[in-house]
Formats: structure tokens, sequence, C-alpha cells
């Protein structure tokens, strides 16, 4: 661990020196003004770039750095720190500092097309923006990834083999290139299971084995960079910033679309049938599409080598919007909130779901087949849709150079197949997709099955600033079976953009939530809501058993809505949600003799039904059964007429 303890940093530019007294948790954004103190007044703040080296160093904008404290990048007392910067010109005798920050934003990124483009074109899903990509020293260090990534770090992936009856010669314990076992990464062992893409840890496996090569005693080297696809700000070359100025070192290279050797989860596994019939149960009575957020956690997934699968609990129905041809997101409110009680039962967003059905009429309840080999498999709006989404859910890894790479995120589709039956579809776009839908390089087209590049020509005199667009090529296979190199502009196959992962459900069903019968969120358009008394109903069907009240109380749903709520105190919520999962019956007799569970039966009992106020063990339910008549003769008695 790092100390805590207050160190000096020294700072050296072309105006001179100066020291600061930093702590090692401090973020190098905080230190901007600090930094301003020392410096010209006219300074730009927006070009101060900081360089471990004053030539030929790591140079990065400081204000790319949000995010990043001191001690990640491995600095220590006494450390030395250059600063290269540019003066702001005056104009009629004043900074026009305030003016560029108004008209040139830097923090904000949309289109990529050459030409000015307004603000307002953004999507309804913010993507993480940045300038230029802040590299850790050594990632392994200071990254904290998951739990599983570092089991799977531990795991040597080989493929063990059978010792082959015909041509192996040797003994029980010898070995030979029959038997010997195989890498993860193996195209032999892939071809032969149509294993179409490699998993991350096996990709990460091949590409390790070339980057670094410890029999050569060279330095260590991550093998993961994300891709950038926009003008880096901080170039050092010394030219003013774009559109003012470019050179070869600032400008993004040209991008050569290609298939993603490799997907970030393999497989997606719904730990319910149940789950996927609820999403469909509001298709089928209001003929409207749904979309629904996956909360679940990943797994270790045995039927690929170091694979790993996303198993979904619960589907979350954010505020929406439901046509018959499509859904439109509102603002989602309390997203943090059901993120928070997602983690409390162990659980966090793993993708999205969502329907595109349209009943075929022949009344036996088959779809129309939309989705073909001849059509598309993700539209250009949806994959633009699931960017936005990995973007926004990235993976930590110590192998990268930036701490981060891709996204574990998936996206599903419930649509019909060839066979007019409703079928389940997974996917996740490349991360070259993610790159170029977060710089504004590629745009959704009116046809579903392809993608446009936009286009540099566009004029717009409300712009408030201008990118670059790079050129972008793909590879396809020509009439005459030839592989031909082509422009991607103005649009090329979305296909090039998407991975493709399987999908199903366990052999032996044993979700998280044993509860599916409390009313879903925001489905008022149906009928349905979410309520006290709701929530009196079904914490009051005849249940004496503990074990009966807690299997009505594991309804994710429900956790939902008692956190709304706000009855349940912190440890009694986190108590629920334990108990709601483990299914324990201690932690379900601790949890309903709380106040707070008390204080909920109290305000339950004025919403018109009366649950029981504690239930009772199992071993005493036999006992109770002629209490409970004599109770109900002495009612019928005091009521008899006279």
């Amino acid at each position: 661990m790092s100390s805590s303890r207050p160190m000096l940093l020294r700072f050296e530019s072309k105006d001179g020196q100066f020291r600061l007294t930093v702590n090692p948790t401090d973020q190098f954004t905080s230190l901007l003004s600090r930094i301003l103190d020392n410096v010209p007044k006219n300074v730009d703040s927006r070009s101060i770039t900081l360089s471990n080296k004053p030539f030929g160093g790591e140079d990065r904008l400081l204000i790319s750095l949000k995010g990043v404290t001191i001690d990640r990048v491995g600095l220590r007392h006494g450390d030395k720190l250059y600063l290269k910067y540019s003066e702001q010109p005056p104009i009629n005798g004043h900074s026009n500092g305030t003016q560029a920050t108004s008209s040139h934003p830097q923090s904000r990124s949309n289109r990529l097309d050459g030409r000015p483009v307004p603000f307002a074109d953004e999507g309804s899903i913010s993507l993480p923006k940045a300038t230029s990509i802040a590299t850790i020293k050594i990632p392994g260090e200071v990254v904290q990834q998951s739990a599983l990534d570092d089991e799977l770090d531990k795991q040597d992936g080989k493929i063990k083999r059978p010792k082959d009856q015909k041509m192996c010669r040797h003994g029980q314990k010898g070995m030979c290139d029959y038997c010997m076992p195989l890498e993860p990464y193996s195209p032999e062992y892939l071809a032969e299971k149509k294993i179409k893409h490699l998993s991350f840890h096996s990709y990460l496996r091949k590409i390790n084995s070339s980057t670094n090569k410890p029999e050569l005693k060279s330095s260590y080297m991550p093998p993961l960079s994300e891709p950038f696809y926009r003008v880096r700000r901080d170039c050092p070359s010394g030219h003013p910033p774009w559109p003012e100025g470019i050179c070869t070192k600032c400008q993004p290279s040209a991008i050569t679309l290609q298939s993603q050797p490799y997907r970030m989860v393999d497989h997606v596994e719904f730990s319910s049938s149940s789950l996927v019939d609820s999403l469909l149960n509001f298709w089928r009575s209001t003929g409207s599409q749904r979309v629904g957020f996956l909360y679940g956690h990943y797994d270790r997934y045995t039927e690929v080598p170091l694979g790993i699968k996303a198993v979904v609990e619960a589907i979350y129905e954010p505020p929406q919007v439901d046509t018959v041809d499509g859904c439109t997101l509102r603002d989602w409110v309390n997203e943090k909130d059901i993120d928070e009680v997602a983690d409390l039962c162990g659980l966090h967003k793993v993708g999205v779901i969502f329907t595109d059905l349209v009943d075929s009429g022949a009344g036996d309840g088959s779809v129309i087949c939309k989705r073909h080999i001849d059509s598309y498999s993700l539209s250009s709006l949806e994959t633009t849709f699931a960017a936005r989404l990995q973007a926004q859910h990235s993976k930590a890894t110590k192998w990268s150079d930036t701490g981060r790479f891709g996204s574990n995120f998936v996206t599903c589709v419930l649509s019909g197949d060839e066979e007019g039956a409703i079928a389940v579809t997974a996917f996740q776009v490349s991360n070259s997709a993610v790159e170029m839908i977060r710089a504004g390089i590629v745009e959704p087209s009116a046809d579903p099955s392809v993608m446009l590049i936009r286009s540099e020509d566009e004029d717009n005199s409300a712009a408030s600033r201008a990118q670059y667009i790079p050129e972008v090529f793909y590879r396809r296979i020509n009439e005459y079976g030839a592989s031909v190199q082509e422009n991607a502009k103005p649009s090329f196959p979305v296909e090039y953009l998407l991975v493709t992962l399987t999908h199903g459900f366990p052999r032996e069903s044993d979700p998280y939530f044993i509860a599916q019968d409390f009313p879903i969120e925001n489905r008022e358009i149906m009928g349905e809501s979410q309520d006290l008394k709701a929530v009196a109903k079904k914490l009051s069907v005849d249940k004496v058993h503990a074990d009966a009240g807690m299997r009505a109380a594991s309804d994710f749903h429900l956790l939902c809505f008692l956190h709304g709520v706000g009855i349940l105190g912190k440890d009694e919520e986190a108590l629920l949600c334990r108990m709601a999962v483990s299914h324990d019956l201690e932690e379900g007799f601790q949890l309903f003799n709380t106040p707070g569970w008390a204080t909920l039966l109290a305000i339950l009992e004025d919403s018109g039904e009366r649950p029981p106020k504690r239930p009772l063990s199992s071993s005493l339910n036999a006992g109770l059964g002629h209490l409970e008549d004599d109770q109900l003769a002495k009612r019928f008695k005091g009521a008899r007429l006279k």
C-alpha cells in the first residue's frame, strides 16, 4: 500500500521552477489551480502538459488525467515533473481564455466530420470523453480487476488430450506431439469444437506470449492497448491544436475493419426461463416492444477454454415509451438506487435486452422472422446503442496500459427465428466499434444493415468545433472469390462491428430470486402498479411457515420497491437482500425480529391487508391448527344473529 504522508513534487517549466506539497491520493486535476498560481497569467490552462522528461518523455495533458491519482503513476517524494504550455494571444487587450472555453469546449466530443457540428446532436446516452489516453506505468500494481479475472489469470488454460492409441508409442507417463496439452488458443481445437471467437483470456495468453518473452529478460510491456481514433490534443510537435493544425503524430491512422477474433464474454445464461417470459408478457398484452436491463454476475464458462459467462438473475425495466416498432428510454432517476440494491444482492449490470417482435397473424403464436442471414442481425441504430452502453461499462484489467480494456456488457434481442418461434440472440460490439462511436466517425443509417461514415462535407452554421475523420477501409470477398479491400465511405456492413455470443438456460435451475409474482415496475400501461397494498398482498399469503415468508421476500422487484419506500434501515435492508439471495432461515428469523420489519408490517396493516406479525417455525404449525379453528369459531359466535 502507498503511504498517505504528504510529499514534495518539483515542477520545471520554461519560466522557472517551483515546488508543491501534495498528498499521494490527490488527483492531478486538483493541482491545476496551484500550478496556475506559479506560471504566467496568460497561460492557457487547457494546454498544460506534464512530462517525466524535458525532451522525449511521456507527455500528457493535465485535463486528460481526471480520476488519476499521484501514487497511481508511481511518483515518489522529490520527483520532478516538466511543464509545457502555450500562452493565450490577447484580443483587444483582453485574454480570450473565457471566450475560448465557451466556444471551444475541450471536454466534449461529438462528430468527427471535418466540419463544425452543433453539440445538440449527441445521443441520449452520454459517453466518457477524452482527448488522449492516460497510460499507467505499472498497471498490475494499481488496477483492481474482478476476482474472476484474477482466478483465470492463475489458470494455465491448457487443453488436455488423451493418449492416441494409434500414434503414441510411449508409455503411460510419456508425452509426445500427439497427446501433449494444447494452448487455449489452438486453431485446431477451436475448429474442431466450432468455436468462432477466442475467449478474452485465451486471446490475452496468445498476444502476451508474443509481446513479453521472459527468456529474453526484456522489460515488461502491457500486451493490451485500447484503440484511439481521435486527434490527440497533447501533440508534442508544438503546432496549434486541431483544427488550426495537425501532423502525423497527432492525427489518427487509417482504420481497417475486420472481424474481432476474441470476445469479452462467451456465453449468456438466464438463471430461469420466467425472466424472459415476464418480458414477453408485456408484448403479448400490449403489442408494444420493451427494454430491460440485465442484472447478474459473471462466472467461468467451461465449454470454452478460459471462458466467461454472464449469468442473468433479474431484469429491471426502466422508464420508457413503448411503441409497436421500438422503444424510447426516459430519464432513469433511480438508477443508482437500483444499482445499490443489486450490489447488496451481489449483482450488477451485465447487459441489456429488448424485444423486436411482430405477430404473424396465423393465430398460433408464431412471429415474423425479421433478422436472418439476408437482412441483419443487429441494426445500425441498435449497434450504436450497444456501443454507448459498453463504453459506460468498461472492463478493468491489469494487462492494459490504461487499466481499461473493452467491456463485459452484453446485448440480447428477443425476435422471431426462421421457424416463426421467439428466440434469444446475444451480441457484443467490437472495441473498434465502441471507439468509432465515441469518436463520432460513424452514425446509424435508415438501412438497418449498414453503418454510415460521417461526411466531411457537411456544414452547419451553428457549429461550435471541428474534428477529423480518418480513412476507413474494410475487406470483403468480391464476385470472383478474391479478398479485396474497399473504402468504407459512404457506408459499410454493420456485421464488421459485431461479435456473436452463445446463450442458454442451466440444466438445473437455481436462481437467486425464487419469487416472480410482485408487480413489475413502470408497467402502469398494463394496469400493474407497485404500492403498499401489493406488498401486503405478497407478504400475507397463508404463511405461518418461516420459509414461506422468506420465499415471498425473494423477489428483486420487491426489494427495489422497499428500497424506494425507505422504511428499513441500511443494515436491515442489507440483511433482507442477503436473505432473499441465500434463502437462509436463520437470517430470515433475524430480519423478522428487527424494528424496521415491525414498522413495515404496521404500515402494511393500514393499507388494507394484514400480513402475519411474526412467521412461526414449521414445527409449531401442526400444534396451532386447533387454535386457529377456535379463534375462527369465536369470531362467528360473536357475529351471529340474535
